[in-house]
């Protein structure tokens, strides 16, 4: 693990994104919130915000970051078909954030698949990545 003892306290910020491409009719079926399963979105925003908490728990070089604020969203895209997802996460630290935004994604995107599994085993998670970092020594970083 990297020390980062002697690295300044900055705000950090990272934005990462992924997709779930799925059928046409399960992404209606999860924008009319008529899933067997319950609110989609709501469980796999409360699974991406516990994921970026324990990140550190996951990833096995990580470091244990107390986390300011997460902020997880999506859209509904027609073409794809595909349910699109962002996290934001903040901190006062050493160390960025990257990894907890692209973790949070990841487990939101699992938990979306495992809710929907049921009526779409076709479904595909993918384009996770980071879109954009701000804060340390670095300075700010965005994907184009």
């Amino acid at each position: 693990m990297v020390d980062v003892g002697a690295k300044a306290v900055t705000q950090r910020e990272a934005t990462a994104r992924g997709k779930v491409f799925m059928h046409k009719d399960t992404l209606e079926l999860l924008k009319a919130h008529a899933t067997a399963k319950g609110d989609v979105l709501t469980v796999a925003q409360i699974a991406a915000i516990q994921a970026a908490k324990r990140c550190a728990e996951l990833i096995p070089l990580a470091h244990a970051i107390p986390l300011d604020g997460i902020d997880v969203r999506y859209d509904f895209e027609e073409t794809g078909p595909s349910l699109a997802i962002e996290a934001r996460v903040a901190t006062s630290g050493k160390t960025g954030v990257e990894m907890e935004a692209l973790t949070a994604v990841a487990v939101a995107a699992l938990t979306v698949y495992d809710m929907l599994k049921a009526v779409d085993r076709g479904m595909v998670i993918g384009e996770i990545a980071l879109w954009e970092k701000k804060g340390g020594r670095s300075g700010t970083w965005r994907r184009e």
